[in-house]
């Protein structure tokens, strides 16, 4: 079946004449674009595209259809902004949002999702970045606040936010205002498990290793779980939270803030244009930063 994303592919391929070029616009990498592209030329049943040395052109079979594939793909964006105009209700933004984003930031990204897109309805979900990025690609959420780095999977995405974090460790280990990780020496840091996040797992982990060669780590469900080990004396966990605390936990800045909760969002370029102004996702950004 000829999708929307196959005319994409040629369009971007045609005007770029590269397929690394056309598959940075396109949003995904060139493995895919050239699966597409064979996809599209199998069911148009014709050769598109002559392979040169570093470049493409079009056949006389593509140079046809190419004002048709234009021509589809700015009916199919008034299909998406007329269905946006016409709904009474006003569009519906599903909001997925990974358990790091400190519940501030979470509420007032929902909050400027709801100010900026009027007549919005909005709905929050909570996930690991890995499903939500796969939640948002097949259209089950409008967008999501993740963390980076991770797979887009030829979602479009703003840029990355830096979020300051704390290390809460028991209140019985000495610090200042300030602590630097290699100080704190014999409590294995608590983190979640690789698979929810695995590219910024590891970034976390290797920044760990660089900053406090020793003490290991120790994997728990969520900040609440780590929060309880903590008081428990059996760990420490570093978190973007400012509101997360217990009795038996003390808060610590870490020196040169090593470990900056790093997010951003994603979305789809097709299915949501009442997203694409630039200045809507300037404001979202910023709220999620707040």
């Amino acid at each position: 079946m000829l999708t929307e994303r196959h005319l994409q592919i040629f369009v971007a391929l045609a005007e770029e004449q590269h397929f690394g070029d056309a598959a940075r616009v396109v949003g995904i990498t060139q493995p895919p674009l050239s699966q597409g592209l064979r996809r599209l030329e199998s069911l148009v049943g014709a050769k598109l595209f002559e392979r040169g040395a570093g470049r493409v052109e079009l056949t006389p079979a593509g140079a046809a259809l190419l004002p048709y594939a234009r021509r589809a793909l700015s009916s199919l964006e008034d299909l998406h902004q007329a269905a946006v105009a016409r709904d009474p209700e006003g569009p519906e933004i599903r909001l997925g949002l990974t358990p790091e984003v400190p519940p501030a930031s979470g509420a007032a990204l929902a909050a400027a999702c709801a100010a900026v897109i009027p007549g919005s309805r909005v709905t929050v979900v909570s996930a690991p970045t890995t499903a939500l990025v796969n939640q948002v690609t097949t259209g089950r959420l409008t967008l999501a606040a993740v963390q980076h780095p991770t797979v887009l999977d030829g979602l479009d995405a703003g840029p990355v936010t830096l979020l300051p974090t704390w290390v809460l460790v028991p209140d019985t280990v000495a610090g200042g205002d300030v602590v630097a990780l290699r100080e704190l020496k014999g409590l294995p840091v608590a983190v979640r498990s690789r698979v929810e996040a695995p590219a910024a797992r590891d970034l976390f982990l290797d920044t760990l290793a660089l900053h406090r060669p020793d003490g290991g780590t120790v994997v728990v469900t969520d900040e609440r779980a780590g929060l309880a080990m903590v008081a428990a004396g059996q760990a420490v966990v570093v978190t973007a939270d400012p509101s997360l605390s217990a009795p038996g936990v003390a808060r610590y800045r870490l020196a040169g803030d090593p470990l900056p909760l790093r997010l951003r969002l994603v979305w789809s370029r097709t299915r949501t244009p009442f997203l694409r102004p630039n200045d809507v996702m300037a404001h979202l950004t910023e709220a999620l930063a707040s």
